[in-house]
Formats: structure tokens, C-alpha cells, sequence
């Protein structure tokens, strides 16, 4: 008790400076008989005050214990005691009760009081910077970005995000992104839509301008990706991300194992959206994208899981999607007139139940084929008369796996395959190995090699690159970065 430790060290000082005026008087008899009459007084005060603390605090207790039973039961009437007069320390009176239904009316009122900030959205802001070097340049690779020493603002992202009410929520992705030939940064919207929260049925609807889900990649931000660049699949097949002006429906199967159904339509998916100089004046039905997917997750032990998921997307009729496409020759063009893409993917994930911030692997692949419809003009010359249509089936791959082994460090290899969706001959092969590190949950670099190798087909040289991804966040972000 901290009386206690109080009462002891007074003794002590008390007893040091009799000891020490005991010497300086030179008389030890008397000394010794005034400390031990000190020592008595002492330890007869320690007692009393101890026995008089515990006499008040078993009055509290009992006091405390009488005003819950009251307070427990129905409040009646003042007992006599108390109207004569002399109130007992087990009853509550009117004026108690009434302070503590005041305190809780105060407490109950400060809890219906409005946070300033309790309207306004989460907000957040993602950059991503590429310092890179490519031993060829851009008209032997083919790359939008210049060869040999590179700076690449690539991306600046806003994101806002709130609940409109209780049974939706909205949100918007706002980029600025560096055009490659000028360099200056061009702002769009990203993503802005809302969805439902409280559907029955397990279902949940999306709308707006939205990533569509298609395979497992195709709809995550750039710096969301385990590695540097997007897999050339889907760069080539999907245009990069999975964007899409519609409305898509999720539905998750009323059983005990995990199974997701999704469905969605729209007027674009992906890049090389519609030519806005040839719109065309009217869009039926089937000038609409359409697409699905249906996944499931299994969980393997209780450190490994599996998921895998198919996916399908076709847009009977395209509307001259991404224009007239000159062909390696430089003459023939091909105008895609039908879209038909399908994917299968696969993910295997170690996640220990214990040290699972410090260590996990996880392997992925999707396969992706495209059998798309084409409107073939070997001359290049349109409505001569030696047009003709052409279905061209082709297929392309990704693969890559990444280990962390502590808290801050993992690294990886991405494969890439793929045939051109113009000329299944047209093949592109590339791998890259990468490291990160993370400086925080918020700052992480990484450092990534590719060789990438075209074949005769194409006319492209192959070629060897380096980038350097320094990616941040600040503020509000939902998704941030993840294992995929």
C-alpha cells in the first residue's frame, strides 16, 4: 500500500537524523532507548491509521454495494431514516438518483454529438515514379518509352471513397497520368461508381466507371501488381486495365463453400476504347462488351490455399475498336469487327498462420485466348474490293512467383508468352526477375530485370531492361498494396 511505503521511509528519516544527532551528543544509552520509544510510536500510528483506512474502505464498498442493489431494483420512497433525518449509508436519496441520471443523460448526449470530419470522404494519393534503362530503342521494341535512360511519372492517383447512405457506397479514381510522347500529364477519371452494400440475396451491384472483373491481374491498379510492368497479355488482349463505363453484378453462392459469380456490361473494356471520331451514330444492343467470371477458393491446410477462376468477355460487334491496325509489313491493315476473349487462372498462396508478416510465397498464372474477328485488307486501301473477314486465334500466358521472407524484403520472376491477337505467328517472350523492398506499409522500392525476345514475325529487336518503381501512399487507400 502506498501508505504504508509512505509511513516507512518518514521512519527512516526520522531514525537517521536521531541517529546522527545521537552522535554528534556522544550519548549511546540514551540513544538507544529514545529509538526504541520512537519505533513504538511509529508502528502504534502505522497501526491506527491502517485500521482506520480499512474501516473507511469497507464503508465505501458497502455503500457502493447498496447504491447498485437500489439501483437494480425500483426506486421507492425515502426510508423513515431518512425522513427523520438520519440517512443510512445503504439507501440512495432523490438528489443522488437525479445527479446520476443526470451524468447519464450527459454521457448519452456527448455520444449523439457530430465528428467534423464525419461527412467528408477518405481520401488518399498514390505516386509512382520509373526510373528505367532499355538497351534499344522505342522503334526496335516497340515501347511507348523512349530507349536508354528514362524518368516515368507514371502515375498520380487520387482517391476519394465514402458511404452515400446505408445501402451504398461511392467512390472515384482520379489519374494523372505522363503522355509518352510529351511528357505532360494528362488527368482522367479512373474509376468513379457506386455500389450497393445491403442487397438481398447476396448480391451486390456496381455502376459507373469501374474495372471490370476479368481473370485476376486485369482489373488491379499498376501499383498494386506484384512486379513493375503489366503481364503483355493483358496489356495486349484486355488494353492494360479492365475499365469499362456499366454495370456489373456480383453474386455469392448461399453455401458453405466460397463461390463467386459475376456479371457485367458495358460500352468499353479495357484500352483502345471505341475511336471517338468514329463513334458511329447509333449502338445496338450488341455493340455492347459483355463478361463474366465464376471462382471459388479452397482452403488446402490451414497455411496453404487455392484459388482459380474462369473468365469470359465478347463484344459481337466492336464499333472499329482502336481504329484501322497497320500490320509489321506496313501495308495490310485489320479492322477488329468481333471480340471473343476467354481465361483460366490459378492461385497458390503460403500464408502461415504464425510469422505470416514475415514470410509467404505465392505462385499465379493466367492463360488467356483470343478469338477475335477481323476485317482483313491486304493492300491497306479501304472499299477496293479485296476486303475480307479473318478469325484470328490466339494465346498468351503469364506466370510468376514471389517469396517474402521477412517483413520488409521479398522478391520474384515473371514469365510472359504470348501470340499476337492480329497474327497467332507473331510470338513475345520475356522474364523478369524482381526484388522489393518496403520501407514501410506506405513507401516500398523495387528493382526489376527484363529480356524480352520477339521473333522475325514482328520486325521488333530484342532487348534488355532495368527499372527502378519507387511507389507511395498517403493517406485513406483501400486496396494499397497486396499479395495477388
Amino acid at each position: 500500500m502506498k501508505l504504508k511505503k509512505i509511513l516507512g521511509w518518514s521512519s527512516a528519516l526520522c531514525l537517521g537524523a536521531m541517529t546522527a544527532q545521537a552522535q554528534e551528543t556522544n550519548q549511546p544509552a540514551d540513544f538507544d532507548q529514545r529509538l526504541i520509544q520512537m519505533q513504538e510510536k511509529f508502528e502504534q500510528r502505522e497501526r491506527g491509521m491502517e485500521a482506520r483506512f480499512d474501516k473507511k474502505i469497507t464503508a465505501q464498498d458497502a455503500e457502493i454495494e447498496a447504491l447498485k442493489k437500489q439501483l437494480a431494483g425500483p426506486v421507492t420512497n425515502p426510508p423513515a431514516s431518512v425522513v427523520a433525518g438520519t440517512p443510512s449509508t445503504n439507501t440512495v436519496t432523490p438528489e443522488q438518483l437525479k445527479d446520476l441520471n443526470d451524468k447519464v443523460d450527459q454521457v448519452a448526449e456527448a455520444q449523439k454529438k457530430t465528428l467534423m470530419s464525419e461527412f467528408n470522404p477518405a481520401i488518399g494519393l498514390v505516386g509512382e515514379t520509373i526510373f528505367s534503362y532499355r538497351s534499344k530503342g522505342s522503334d526496335q521494341t516497340g515501347s511507348d518509352r523512349p530507349g536508354g535512360f528514362d524518368v516515368f511519372q507514371r502515375s498520380i492517383e487520387l482517391n476519394v471513397a465514402a458511404s452515400v447512405d446505408p445501402f451504398a457506397k461511392g467512390y472515384a479514381v482520379i489519374n494523372a497520368s505522363a503522355d509518352s510522347a510529351t511528357g505532360e500529364a494528362t488527368m482522367g477519371i479512373e474509376e468513379a461508381a457506386l455500389q450497393t452494400t445491403s442487397l438481398p440475396g447476396n448480391l451486390e451491384l456496381k455502376a459507373g466507371r469501374f474495372f471490370g472483373e476479368f481473370g485476376r491481374l486485369g482489373y488491379i491498379h499498376d501499383h498494386e501488381l506484384p512486379f513493375v510492368n503489366r503481364p503483355l497479355v493483358l496489356d495486349q488482349y484486355i488494353g492494360g486495365e479492365s475499365r469499362s463505363d456499366g454495370a456489373q453484378v456480383n453474386w455469392l453462392a448461399p453455401v458453405s463453400h466460397y463461390i463467386s459469380l459475376t456479371a457485367g456490361v458495358g460500352d468499353s473494356f479495357g484500352g483502345d476504347s471505341p475511336n471517338p471520331n468514329n463513334p458511329g451514330t447509333y449502338r445496338a444492343f450488341d455493340g455492347l462488351n459483355f463478361w463474366g467470371r465464376l471462382s471459388t477458393y479452397f482452403d488446402l491446410t490451414p497455411d496453404w490455399q487455392f484459388e482459380t477462376g474462369v473468365s469470359g468477355l465478347v463484344n459481337p460487334k466492336t464499333e472499329d475498336r482502336g481504329g484501322a491496325l497497320v500490320q509489321p509489313n506496313g501495308i495490310s491493315t485489320l479492322t477488329e469487327k468481333e471480340r471473343r476473349l476467354a481465361g483460366f487462372d490459378v492461385k497458390l498462396s503460403y500464408v502461415p498462420l504464425q510469422n505470416n508478416q514475415f514470410q509467404s510465397f505465392t505462385w499465379g498464372t493466367e492463360v488467356l485466348y483470343s478469338d477475335n474477328r477481323y476485317l482483313s485488307d491486304p493492300d491497306g486501301v479501304p472499299n477496293n474490293g479485296d476486303e475480307f473477314d479473318e478469325n484470328v486465334g490466339s494465346i498468351g500466358l503469364y506466370s510468376y512467383v514471389t517469396y517474402k521472407w521477412s517483413r520488409q524484403w521479398s522478391a520474384g520472376f515473371l514469365f510472359d508468352w504470348l501470340q499476337s491477337a492480329q497474327n497467332h505467328s507473331d510470338e513475345t517472350t520475356a522474364f523478369s526477375p524482381f526484388i522489393t523492398f518496403a520501407l514501410s506499409h506506405w513507401n516500398q522500392l523495387r528493382l526489376q530485370y527484363t529480356h524480352t525476345d520477339h521473333n522475325a514475325v514482328s520486325g521488333l529487336r530484342p532487348d534488355d531492361a532495368v527499372y527502378l518503381q519507387w511507389s507511395w501512399i498517403i493517406g485513406a487507400h483501400s486496396h494499397g498494396w497486396q499479395q495477388r
